[in-house]
């Protein structure tokens, strides 16, 4: 897998990073914004991309 298409997805909730994940960056150029489990949380809440 290749390193350059990997991003971090950060929780809007308690603001920790705990998903990874891949994306085209050629045809995707806004962030992404999914809906995901945060272990610390404990719940399933929306994880943006950062830098």
């Amino acid at each position: 897998m290749s390193q350059d298409n990997l991003i971090k997805l950060e929780c809007t909730e308690c603001k920790r990073v705990t998903q990874y994940s891949h994306k085209n960056k050629k045809t995707n150029k806004e962030r992404l914004e999914l809906k995901k489990h945060c272990p610390f949380c404990k719940t399933h809440t929306i994880h943006k991309e950062t830098k």
